[in-house]
């Protein structure tokens, strides 16, 4: 599988931290040196619109995707490459899964965690075998894989499910991720 566009989840808060900032900026300019589009939630604000913003600026093409009520909330971004405004989130969803040959989420909150997640249990259910990168940037999401590690030892997920999502440490780590072979082609069920 060939990356060409990569669906990124991150906050729109603008009161995240200096180095969420650095680190989506820093992912924008590699997005765009490589040529892959960025496909996001569209907004101009926050760390979103940083991420947009970094990639634009590297030269790199952006597709936002937001829906009609968050428009106005989230500031859609006037200076894409193409802005859709969609009627649902599940639309939103939708578009950003065509749209996308792989799936990163940096730290966010309620609303990334909840895309992302969605496109973890289709990758899980068979829907696609993109490959999905979890960016634990200062252990963020360190307990939360913990949590999946609780939930293997129980039973309650499969141990081989460990395969349908990578794991990076920063930005720079991602892009290793997305540009090896093995992680690209890796099917669940199938050991490693």
């Amino acid at each position: 599988m060939e990356i060409r566009s990569v669906c990124v989840y991150c906050a729109s808060s603008a009161t995240a931290p200096e180095w969420l900032f650095e680190e989506v900026r820093e992912f924008g300019a590699g997005l765009a040196k490589r040529g892959w589009r960025l496909v996001y939630g569209g907004a101009s604000v926050g760390v979103m619109g940083a991420l947009a913003d970094a990639t634009l600026a590297g030269g790199g093409a952006v597709l936002g995707v937001i829906p009609k009520a968050l428009v106005g909330r989230e500031v859609a971004h006037s200076n894409l490459t193409e802005l859709k405004v969609v009627e649902t989130m599940h639309d939103r969803k939708a578009e950003m899964f065509k749209g996308s040959d792989a799936f990163v989420a940096f730290p966010g909150g309620f609303g990334t965690m909840e895309e992302f997640f969605e496109m973890l249990t289709w990758k899980q259910l068979g829907i696609h075998n993109k490959p999905i990168v979890f960016v634990n940037v200062r252990g963020y999401y360190a307990m939360m894989l913990g949590q999946f590690e609780r939930a293997i030892a129980d039973g309650i997920i499969r141990s081989d499910n460990r395969i349908l999502y990578s794991v990076a440490d920063d930005q720079e780590q991602v892009f290793s991720v997305l540009e090896d072979a093995t992680v690209l082609n890796r099917v669940p069920g199938k050991w490693y």
